[in-house]
């Protein structure tokens, strides 16, 4: 998710609101289970495989599923297309002798 960006997720469905346009995207019940598990995974794919073991599908119904979620919020602007990039902490110099 984009920093500027508030999901308010729960198993019957949610909401996300954007900072940037003031406009909320609703999301079904399955779509939330989908954005839940997509930020608590550390990847798509885990995402993916720990939804089909949720809603008993296989998994290559589950990755479609998962990606169809997280494509819909990326082109909505919500998302970001790749994981973001590291923040910057700061400049750190190390002498060496």
């Amino acid at each position: 998710m984009r920093d500027d960006v508030h999901p308010v997720l729960t198993d019957e469905g949610g909401a996300i609101l954007s900072e940037r346009t003031g406009r909320w995207c609703y999301l079904t019940p399955t779509a939330a289970a989908a954005v839940m598990l997509l930020l608590a995974s550390n990847s798509q794919h885990e995402a993916a495989s720990r939804f089909a073991e949720r809603y008993g599908i296989p998994g290559e119904r589950g990755a479609a599923d998962v990606r169809a979620v997280a494509e819909t919020l990326a082109a909505q602007g919500v998302a970001h297309d790749n994981p973001p990039p590291p923040r910057f902490t700061g400049w750190r110099k190390r002498w060496q002798r």
